[in-house]
């Protein structure tokens, strides 16, 4: 008595659903490389796992010669609070990162930061990713 199996197997392979996933990582990828901001100036970071995830209103970047930038204008040290405040003024939310020379003192971050306290700006510290 010869029994046969009524359900076969298909051996096809469909790859619908693998290019709908290629395709959604693609968008993905796409949308979020727009959200990083280059930075201007060439600092070597410290590097970090923490991801920025604060919207860049202006950049503060200070260079291993101690030399202090706003969106990359040249400022001095006594000028960056009176700076700020001129360019954050029409802003709801300010908030400021920071790119600093991984060789640059604790002292001149910390003066930056203590300006953002004093004025209640949000400040972020920008690292490269490890």
């Amino acid at each position: 008595m010869g029994l046969r199996s009524r359900n076969k197997v298909s051996a096809n392979f469909n790859m619908s659903s693998m290019t709908d996933i290629v395709f959604l990582l693609l968008i993905f990828f796409m949308l979020t490389s727009t959200l990083v901001s280059p930075n201007a100036l060439k600092l070597l970071l410290p590097s970090s796992k923490a991801k920025t995830l604060e919207k860049q209103t202006i950049s503060i970047s200070i260079t291993k010669d101690i030399d202090f930038y706003i969106n990359e204008n040249k400022v001095t040290a006594a000028s960056i609070e009176q700076e700020l405040k001129l360019l954050i003024k029409n802003e709801k939310e300010p908030a400021i990162i920071l790119h600093t020379d991984k060789t640059v003192a604790i002292e001149h971050v910390v003066k930056v930061m203590d300006i953002a306290y004093r004025n209640k700006y949000k400040i972020v510290l920008a690292t490269t990713p490890n």
